[in-house]
């Protein structure tokens, strides 16, 4: 509808036709615009969850900027911040309330960091969340209407060795790529000696975020559990959402019946479908948006 650019367009059958925007624009007109918004802030799904009893990661909303500072309540300031930090040990993850796509999700492990880490984000973001560290096995489960359409292993961004470039080289070539997409870089743990040269073909992982668009990798495998299964659906339904792709943690801290929610996403992006050849997957994912919208005769 805009010349080519595929940022504004249109699905047409012979009788109707619906506009579509990129970007951030909704595209699973299936979500009502009240449980999308729900879902895309952080903290709003995770009380949602727990409601409904759904195990989440919890975690401390905080904004950054004095705006609007007197139409909310107390202790959600960046002085609040600090002092939830060293409930939490001194140690947390955090990231924007209403990111996405892995952007500013990091591990912080003192409060030094803390500092640097708020005052870079809030030239992006109005607010955070705060969350205990939590180590387990992450997944994805993509449901529709309650089926599960799909799961997905989720592994970390890696940097590929060629034997001539030191770690440090080789993470800044990865950082500018980040940058280039609007996304904030990868940091790592000082005790990381970024003079260590990998061998040609060696992977070095890159702890943190999993995101696809950061560098991360997905593969389609089996649910963790049937349990994951019905924690995914539950956690769909508890938020009014149709079509959801419900990130979790499972195996948290080795214990194998340990799970819980870490995000839902009411816009999930079909390039993991793509990528896996699964154009299957994908035709029935449309047919189900273009059935909801009045478009098929089915």
């Amino acid at each position: 509808m805009d010349g080519g650019s595929g940022l504004v367009f249109s699905v047409t059958s012979r009788n109707k036709s619906v506009p579509f925007g990129a970007g951030r624009c909704s595209w699973y007109p299936q979500n009502n615009a009240t449980a999308a918004t729900l879902a895309s802030d952080k903290y709003f799904t995770n009380v949602i969850l727990e409601g409904a009893g759904v195990a989440t990661l919890g975690g401390q909303y905080f904004f950054l900027h004095d705006r609007h500072r007197a139409s909310r309540a107390a202790g959600h300031e960046r002085e609040d911040a600090l002092r939830h930090f060293q409930e939490l040990g001194g140690a947390a993850f955090v990231k924007p309330l209403l990111g996405s796509r892995g952007d500013f999700a990091v591990a912080v492990h003192d409060e030094a960091s803390l500092v640097r880490y708020l005052g870079e984000v809030s030239q992006y973001y109005d607010s955070i969340l705060l969350q205990p560290i939590v180590a387990g096995i992450e997944s994805r489960i993509f449901v529709m209407d309650d089926e599960v359409v799909y799961a997905a292993r989720k592994y970390p961004p890696q940097l590929a060795g060629d034997g001539v470039r030191p770690i440090r080289d080789l993470l800044a070539a990865h950082n500018a790529a980040l940058r280039a997409r609007g996304l904030s870089p990868v940091a790592v743990s000082g005790d990381v000696s970024l003079d260590a040269v990998p061998a040609k073909g060696e992977r070095w992982d890159l702890p943190g975020r999993m995101n696809l668009s950061v560098g991360g990798t997905m593969v389609l495998e089996a649910a963790p559990s049937p349990a994951a299964s019905n924690l995914a659906r539950k956690a769909a339904t508890a938020l009014g959402l149709r079509v959801a792709a419900v990130d979790l943690f499972t195996e948290i801290g080795g214990d194998p019946d340990a799970a819980a929610v870490i995000e839902v996403n009411s816009n999930p992006s079909i390039r993991l479908l793509e990528q896996s050849g699964r154009g299957d997957l994908i035709l029935k994912i449309w047919r189900h948006t273009f059935s909801a919208l009045g478009l098929l005769g089915v």
